[in-house]
């Protein structure tokens, strides 16, 4: 009878152990890919069921063909920036680019009607990463590739396994047959997988492909099967392609790995662009590019596949880049209370597990990009989305304009003087929560001359050395953000 009860005892001691254990091992694995610079038409398949012009008619992404017939695209999905290091530090902590106060990577533009603020372009530590929240929910972490935030690299910020304090300087770095590391991080990727299989701990990895940056060093075949297709008649185009082709070779290589491990039944994948690039205007598609928060410049590529997604299923729902933190933790277990103070985003799994339907709960209801720069034709700007109306403020002349999204993809049918009340609504709302987050804004240049010869844009690296002091100096090649 004493042995029995020894046993019980025993027994009773190492079923929460066992049980964790077994929780752990059944944690879904996550990952996520950010391409750079990708638009929203970027890949051969389309990112909207009644837009032909949301996929590319040159480029050829037949693996992203493949995931996105395995799972679930977004039509309406979002970067939180329109340029390439503020959507990174967003990713990271779950909050706005405008409460971050980081809005833009390159310097300031002097000379003009408006002065920029000035931006923070550290990742502080004081903020919370998904990388540490996710080791916190007993999961192996790795960042590989385009960094880009400063504040010491990935490894300062959650991540056991990184490539370092990385930039745009990286991507010139590799050449064929590894274009921009693209076929490096793939391999190391899929080396993490393995490892993390072995010792039955579920991962996260954060693949930053530095593509579509340097797109001259495609590899040469690529380049050449696209100089033949066009005729060679335009560089940048055959460029473009080729290094989007060799990108998705890539990510080739990373499902398969998933395929070959026995993982895929447990593992989310997730595809997403860090800012847009045009949208094919001339064919009906979105208006704006980088630089700019009309669609052209936020709506993004984005695909997801993994356990309950359906496949070749369609979300209209817009999310945002920054509700990848609050769905990565949820994912993982941890409670929404268990979360930072000031995260922005929601859990988009409700969108995930039923066919792309639902309600995506937010702090706010409504989505706002703030842009107080000078990168596009438009200037200093910020929108706001709420339901399909979508409002945008020029700060160089304070004007409006109002879009209806569901009706005008292209906001080419201003309708801010045939619905002043709505653009009026939009307008508070928009004042209210840049108010709300402090959020930096641009000021009167006193010393403004129209007169004066306007001094030509710079380009520079998150976290810049030559402009804030934070990071490593932006190298050759740096140009773009």
């Amino acid at each position: 009878m004493k042995l029995h009860m020894r046993f019980v005892m025993a027994l009773m001691l190492i079923m929460p152990l066992a049980a964790s254990v077994c929780s752990a091992s059944e944690k879904p694995n996550i990952i996520f890919m950010l391409s750079d610079d990708q638009g929203w038409n970027g890949l051969s398949v389309a990112m909207h069921p009644e837009v032909a012009a949301s996929k590319g008619d040159i480029f050829y992404t037949p693996n992203l063909e493949k995931l996105a017939a395995q799972g679930m695209r977004f039509s309406s999905a979002y970067a939180p920036s329109p340029v390439c290091s503020p959507t990174r530090i967003s990713l990271q902590t779950g909050k706005s680019p405008a409460q971050l106060h980081w809005t833009k990577a390159a310097p300031a533009v002097p000379g003009r009607m408006l002065t920029e603020p000035r931006l923070i372009k550290d990742l502080s530590r004081d903020e919370t990463t998904v990388g540490e929240l996710l080791k916190k929910a007993g999961y192996t972490t790795a960042h590989y590739g385009k960094w880009h935030i400063a504040g010491g690299g990935p490894g300062a910020h959650g991540y056991d396994e990184n490539d370092g304090d990385t930039g745009n300087e990286n991507a010139f770095k590799f050449t064929d047959p590894n274009p921009v590391d693209i076929f490096g991080m793939a391999e190391r990727a899929a080396k993490f997988m393995e490892k993390s299989k072995t010792a039955n701990k579920p991962f996260y990895i954060q693949l930053s492909w530095n593509a579509l940056h340097a797109p001259e060093l495609a590899m040469k075949a690529t380049q050449a099967k696209y100089e033949k297709l066009t005729s060679g008649n335009n560089s940048k185009q055959v460029a473009t392609a080729a290094i989007t082709e060799d990108l998705d070779s890539g990510v080739g290589k990373v499902l398969e790995a998933v395929e070959r491990l026995g993982l895929s039944g447990n593992t989310y994948v997730i595809y997403m662009s860090d800012n847009g690039s045009g949208g094919g205007a001339k064919r009906g598609g979105l208006s704006g590019g980088k630089g700019s928060v009309w669609e052209g410049g936020i709506r993004v590529p984005l695909i997801v596949r993994g356990p309950g997604v359906a496949p070749n299923s369609w979300c209209n729902v817009p999310v945002v880049g920054y509700d990848f933190l609050p769905t990565f933790c949820a994912m993982g277990g941890l409670a929404e209370k268990e979360l930072p103070n000031g995260i922005e985003g929601g859990n988009i799994s409700v969108l995930l597990k039923n066919e792309g339907k639902g309600i995506v709960k937010r702090a706010r209801e409504e989505l706002v990009f703030h842009f107080p720069h000078y990168q596009s034709d438009d200037g200093p700007h910020s929108a706001i989305r709420l339901g399909d109306l979508k409002l945008i403020h020029f700060y160089e002349n304070d004007r409006v304009s109002l879009f209806d999204l569901s009706k005008d993809i292209g906001e080419r049918n201003d309708l801010a003087k045939q619905m002043p009340g709505e653009a009026k609504m939009l307008s508070d709302r928009l004042e209210k929560y840049l108010i709300d987050v402090k959020a930096q804004m641009p000021t009167k240049n006193t010393e403004f001359d129209p007169a004066k010869p306007i001094a030509p844009r710079k380009g520079g690296k998150g976290g810049d050395k030559n402009d804030k002091g934070n990071g490593k100096g932006a190298k050759k090649g740096s140009s773009k953000e």
